[in-house]
Formats: structure tokens, C-alpha cells, sequence
């Protein structure tokens, strides 16, 4: 096993949470070097975009039908930044406000952040290619560099290039070591959000499957350290584009033309910061090239008419209360969310599967089910879970009726005695192929994995509020009280990633209202 593997299976082993102890933190909120939440350049050209609320977006239903595809303008760029990484709506209580977003975050405290690639386009940058960053606070772009490149012919007309990266210090601040998970969490967060948000534009969003994080941080400007007081690390680079297009496109060209320097200092976001080794460590590990998975097919799900899109993704929250009372929700609520996420989200194989505690779902009995996402794993997850397990077939495909029992209690417990775990329709651990996606595919993989429980969380999220219900994702959980609930005994399969449906109660307390007003 080489080090950066090593150092993978030591943090993650490190940063897990038990009943005799939580995994490093300071243990404490420190407000004087609380992150700003909003990362901008300073001494850069900045560009105010059009909000896009009063546009029109196809129903929900119809986002996994073939969309025309709408043309590259700035308008059009706009409302996939706004939809996406942008405001959803701000909050109030007792003198305080902030901001909700349409991408899920752990803890709202959003370490993710967006940039954007483009081929000269009228009314952004009209004679040269330019790299912005999106500021989501006030819903604009900052020009970070520009210049001229023939990098577009070799992509289909109206296609450019977006940028995740991150800031782990924004999530270290309150989570300590275990920060980096959530960090990983919440870029799959953002990669289904955006996913989203280009399909109501009929535009495909593409991972470049075969670029180093060296070389996503080189395009993005990333690697100027004299720019940055914080580490900001590359995460992804897509493609979006009104046709599909290959993950393995050359950017040679592209990389050459950049300039040396880009304009702009990253604005510092605490005056001091707390130094986690493991976690420079674990960022340094996985900052490996990746090495591309297997592909799988993007099926299309048939579902009932619901609301207008944009009315769902302005409308996502993270509900703290579940009302035990009304949660209980029908068979096929149940069976509408969970093929939601039942096939691949980014057209790769899917390595996470679904515990499930069923608490109220009618038709169903209580107890512990397993949805399989990849029936390739199906006999190794037999083999290492409890033999007693009846694995007996339900009414939807590829799920699994495994034990009879009440798990409120259990599911409480597990998740840092959370009452939002067990008093909502149900609750479920996302469990990873783990060491063997690792061993095949190299330390990057391990934020892959993240990646793609953040995806299922974002469109469970997204599914929920189309039903009426409501979502939130549990990153604090007791990680080997789960595995040995499962009767699982070694590291094969880990849980990633908590996730409770159900009705949430609504404090009549907080205020909300519409964003950019």
C-alpha cells in the first residue's frame, strides 16, 4: 500500500466518531476567527449579472427529458450560476439574518466555491476568453484573468468550462479534524446543483475525468499562492455544453494560453486560523491524479407532474426539527425518492448504497432495508453484513427488507442522538464500497466517494421538497456503531454520509424572505 492510501485509511479512521469520543475539535465555537462565508478578489473588473427569478424553468417532472437547449448568453449563464451556487432565500430570527443557499451545506457554512472558464461572449468579455469567479452574495462575476485561445473550436459551439474548489478552513472552524468529509460532502452538493440547474437549460455537465488537481488549480488561478491567505484546493472541472461531450478533452491548448499571473487578492477570510496537520495531510493525499471509473448509463425516472423548477430548487432546506405527528408518508412518496437516486447521477458506476430505517411509511413495515445501487456489490454486502438478515424482496427494485424491528432508538443513537434521525418517514446511512474503490482507484477516489453521497443528498433534497416533504443531511454519526448494527466487521463497506425524510416543523420564530432584494 503506498503512503497517500495510508494516509487516507488513518484519517478516516482517525476522524471517526464513537460513543467514548467525537473525533477532534476545539471543542468550542471561536466567533473571533468565525470564516466569512463569501469568498471576493480584490482589485479585479467585477460584472453584475441579471438575476434570473422571473424566468421561466421547465416543471420538475421534465428534467430528465431531452430540453432544447438554450444558447450561451449571459443571461443564460446567469440563471445556471443563480439556481445552482446562488442565494435561495435569506433567513431571520431575534436580529440576526443569513443567507440560505440552493446548494446544500454542512453547517451553512459553504465551503465550495465557483469559477467559470468562457470563450469570448458578448456583454461578459466580447473579444478574449476570460476566468471569473462567481460571487453568489451579490450574484456577479469577477474577471480574473483574459486572454486569447483557439482551445473552443475542439468543443461544441456555446460550451465553456466551470470550477469547483474549496476551503476547508471554512468547515474546520467548527468541525475540526472530521472537516475534510464535509468539505467532500458538500462539493457533491454543488456538482448536483449545478447538474440541475444546466438541465433546465438543456445543457450537459461533464466531468473531466483525467486532469490532475494540479492542473485544475493551474486554470482556475489556484496555485498563485501569493494571492491567497487561506489554502483554497482544486476539486473538479466540467465541461458545460449544449451536447455531450468526451471526459477525457485535451486542455493543452487551453493551458497554454492562460497568463502567468491573474488579476485579483483573494480577500482574507479570519484574522487568525486553527492548524489541523491531518488535514493538510489528507488534502495533500488525495490531490493524486485520479484515475477514470467505469461508465454506466443516465436512465431516465418517469414521474407525476409537480411544480416549476426553480419554485423546488429556490425552496430546498435543511429542516432541524422532523413533527413526528404528521410524518408519515405513502408508499409511493417512499417509492418516488428513492429512484430519484436509484441509478447514476454523474454516468459513472455507482459504489453507494442505501441503509434505510423505516419509521413511518405506509404499506411498509419498520425496520431495516437495504437499497442497492450497483448489484455488483450485492453478494460482497451479503457476505459481510449479518448472516441472520432475510434480504427478502420488496415491492421496489433492488430493495431490500433485511430486519423487523422499531430503530427509532437505534437510528437516534447512531446519529449523535439527533431526534431529526428518527422522527421523520425514514433515515438511512449511504454505505461505500470502500476499500477495494481505493485499492482500484487511488487516493483521490476517496473524495470521489464524498462526492458522490453529496450528489444523492442534493437530489434527495430536491426530491423531498417536490413531494412536499422535507430533507436533511446528518454528517454527525457514530461510524462503527452503524457498521456493527450492520454486522459489518472490517473497512469493505464504510457509511459516508446520514440522510432524514419526513415533515419538518416550521418555527413560526423565523422569518424568511426573497433573495438579492
Amino acid at each position: 500500500m503506498n503512503n497517500y492510501l495510508q494516509t487516507v485509511f488513518h484519517y478516516h479512521e482517525t476522524t471517526k466518531h464513537s460513543q467514548q469520543k467525537y473525533a477532534n475539535s476545539l471543542g468550542y465555537m471561536d466567533w473571533s476567527t468565525q470564516p466569512n462565508p463569501w469568498r471576493d478578489y480584490k482589485g479585479t473588473k467585477t460584472l453584475q449579472l441579471p438575476l434570473a427569478l422571473k424566468n421561466n424553468t421547465p416543471p420538475y417532472h421534465f428534467l430528465n427529458s431531452d430540453l432544447p437547449s438554450a444558447p450561451l448568453v449571459k443571461e443564460s449563464l446567469s440563471q445556471l450560476l443563480q439556481f445552482s451556487m446562488g442565494i435561495a432565500a435569506y433567513k431571520s430570527s431575534d436580529g440576526a439574518s443569513w443567507a440560505v443557499r440552493c446548494n446544500a451545506s454542512s453547517g451553512n457554512l459553504h465551503p465550495t466555491e465557483t469559477y467559470v472558464v468562457l470563450p469570448p461572449l458578448e456583454g461578459i468579455e466580447d473579444a478574449k476568453s476570460s476566468v471569473f469567479h462567481y460571487t453568489p452574495k451579490n450574484h456577479g462575476l469577477e474577471l480574473l484573468a483574459s486572454f486569447e485561445s483557439s482551445f473552443w473550436e475542439s468543443l461544441p459551439s456555446g460550451s465553456f468550462l466551470l470550477g469547483l474548489s474549496s476551503i476547508s478552513w471554512r468547515e474546520a472552524w467548527k468541525y475540526g479534524e472530521r472537516a475534510f468529509r464535509y468539505v467532500n460532502l458538500d462539493a457533491g452538493h454543488a456538482w448536483q446543483s449545478l447538474s440541475v440547474s444546466a438541465k433546465l437549460l438543456g445543457w450537459t455537465l461533464t466531468r473531466l475525468d483525467d486532469i490532475s488537481d494540479a492542473d485544475i488549480a493551474s486554470i482556475l488561478g489556484l496555485n498563485q499562492e501569493s494571492r491567497f491567505f487561506e489554502y483554497e484546493h482544486a476539486d473538479m472541472l466540467f465541461i458545460v455544453s449544449p451536447q455531450s461531450v468526451d471526459a477525457k478533452t485535451n486542455l493543452d491548448q487551453l493551458v497554454e494560453n492562460l497568463p502567468l499571473v491573474y488579476e485579483g487578492i483573494a480577500n482574507k477570510l479570519s484574522p487568525d486560523m486553527q492548524e489541523w496537520s491531518i488535514i493538510e495531510n489528507i488534502e495533500d493525499a488525495t490531490a493524486v491524479i485520479q484515475l477514470a471509473q467505469k461508465s454506466s448509463l443516465i436512465k431516465t425516472i418517469q414521474k407525476k407532474p409537480t411544480r416549476e423548477s426553480k419554485e423546488i430548487i429556490l425552496n430546498r432546506r435543511s429542516i432541524h426539527v422532523m413533527d413526528k405527528v404528521t410524518s408519515l408518508i405513502t408508499k409511493e412518496q417512499f417509492h418516488t425518492v428513492l429512484n430519484s437516486v436509484a441509478h447514476s447521477l454523474d454516468a459513472k458506476q455507482n459504489a453507494v448504497h442505501l441503509c434505510i430505517f423505516v419509521h413511518q411509511v405506509e404499506d411498509y413495515k419498520s425496520g431495516l432495508y437495504i437499497f442497492i445501487r450497483n448489484e455488483n456489490d450485492k453478494a460482497s454486502l451479503k457476505n459481510e453484513m449479518y448472516n441472520a438478515f432475510s434480504w427478502e424482496k420488496s415491492e421496489l427494485e433492488n430493495l431490500y427488507f433485511l430486519e423487523q424491528r422499531d430503530f427509532r432508538l437505534a437510528s437516534k443513537s447512531i446519529s449523535c442522538n439527533q431526534d431529526i434521525a428518527s422522527d421523520g418517514a425514514f433515515s438511512l446511512g449511504m454505505l461505500a464500497n470502500f476499500s477495494q474503490q481505493l485499492q482500484d482507484y487511488g487516493a483521490h477516489r476517496y473524495k470521489e466517494l464524498y462526492w458522490e453521497c453529496g450528489m444523492i443528498g442534493q437530489e434527495l433534497y430536491l426530491e423531498a421538497t417536490s413531494l412536499g416533504l422535507s430533507g436533511t443531511g446528518i454528517g454527525c454519526y457514530l461510524d462503527d456503531m452503524m457498521h456493527g448494527l450492520l454486522g459489518l466487521k472490517n473497512n469493505k463497506f464504510q457509511i459516508l454520509y446520514h440522510f432524514t425524510v419526513g415533515r419538518g416543523y416550521v418555527d413560526s420564530r423565523i422569518t424568511s424572505a426573497p433573495p438579492y432584494e
